[in-house]
């Protein structure tokens, strides 16, 4: 073992996507071959403290095992603005206060294994039984979305290799939108698949918006898949971003 590894999440208030996470830890550390305290979990919003200090806890953690580097990796789907700029910049700040003690790592986000996700959405959506119907289903990819220019590429890269359309939560084209033109279409087997990690107050709200759109189109089979969750499989893809 010659270095630790922090999972950085967005944070929530719902304990759900935490738990999950740290699930997900226990799974990485078991993949590395590591003690469990070589692998944390830390959050850049709604955590107990700012991500800095979170990180700058564990690097003592790091330290006093006797290795000198942690690499921080980023479980997040999209390549937005906490990304791009968020976690960059607390990893900066945590790095002065250790300067050359300690050599923190920034690895690249979940969200550029795209071959990988693009597996693991696809079981997901095999998971889903539709009925029997002379027309093949639909399947729309829904992810939260960025409007940071290029941060919904990866969505339509792998709503692409899956042959599915793409709808956001938090931009254009909406669920809605997409299962109106599908259904103009003469689609009456329609398949949502949720590009997020974990269940919380958004799949909530997902889920619940479906079952209203069951009442607006009460002629299409809308069924609902899960989010990814923590697997074993997801775990190896963030094994995957570790340098060694």
């Amino acid at each position: 073992m010659r270095s630790t590894y922090l999972l950085v999440s967005h944070g929530s208030r719902d304990p759900r996507p935490q738990l999950a996470l740290e699930n997900l830890g226990q799974l990485l550390s078991q993949n590395l071959g590591d003690s469990f305290p070589a692998v944390a979990t830390a959050t850049l919003e709604l955590g107990p403290a700012p991500l800095h200090e979170q990180i700058c806890s564990f690097g003592e953690r790091t330290l006093s095992l006797g290795l000198t580097e942690l690499q921080i990796l980023p479980v997040f789907l999209l390549p937005g603005v906490h990304v791009a700029e968020d976690i960059p910049a607390e990893v900066e700040i945590a790095q002065k206060t250790f300067g050359d003690k300690l050599k923190i790592e920034l690895r690249p986000h979940l969200g550029s294994q795209k071959a990988g996700l693009t597996k693991l959405v696809k079981s997901q959506m095999q998971e889903v039984t539709f009925l029997p119907n002379l027309l093949w289903p639909k399947w729309i990819l829904l992810s939260h979305g960025s409007r940071r220019p290029g941060g919904n590429s990866t969505v339509e890269e792998i709503a692409s290799q899956l042959g599915a359309q793409t709808a956001y939560w938090s931009v254009k084209p909406s669920l809605e939108e997409q299962i109106d033109s599908l259904v103009r279409g003469g689609q009456h087997q329609i398949g949502i698949v949720p590009y997020f990690l974990f269940n919380g107050g958004i799949t909530d709200a997902i889920a619940k918006n479906v079952a209203q759109l069951k009442q607006q189109f009460p002629a299409a089979e809308l069924h609902l898949a899960n989010p990814l969750g923590a697997s074993v499989e997801l775990a190896d893809l963030i094994g995957d971003l570790i340098q060694k």
